[in-house]
């Protein structure tokens, strides 16, 4: 299953409720900091076999809102400023070179 998240939801942490494939809902925890494309596991949810069951797979999808304005574009801009030190992308070079 993939599962929408907000950037907030992805990098402040959450707790999420899921329908599993038995119709009943299960919550996730969401730890702070959680990559785009991470994958979950609850164990015991997924298919069922005769009197087993399988593990439920979760992929962290964070969705990006397409537009941003007021306050929640101050909020962002306050973010960038506070993280322009942060370089998602520094182990791209020495990862190339190997």
């Amino acid at each position: 299953m993939n599962l929408p998240v907000t950037f907030t939801e992805a990098a402040l942490g959450a707790d999420i409720a899921i329908p599993t494939l038995q119709g009943d809902e299960v919550k996730v925890r969401i730890a702070p900091g959680t990559p785009n494309g991470r994958t979950l596991r609850v164990k015991g949810r997924g298919v069922k076999k005769g009197a087993n069951a399988g593990d439920l797979l979760i992929t962290i999808d964070v969705q990006v809102p397409q537009r941003v304005d007021g306050a929640a574009k101050k909020a962002l801009e306050d973010f960038a400023k506070a993280t322009k030190n942060e370089n998602p992308r520094i182990e791209l070079s020495e990862k190339a070179r190997v």
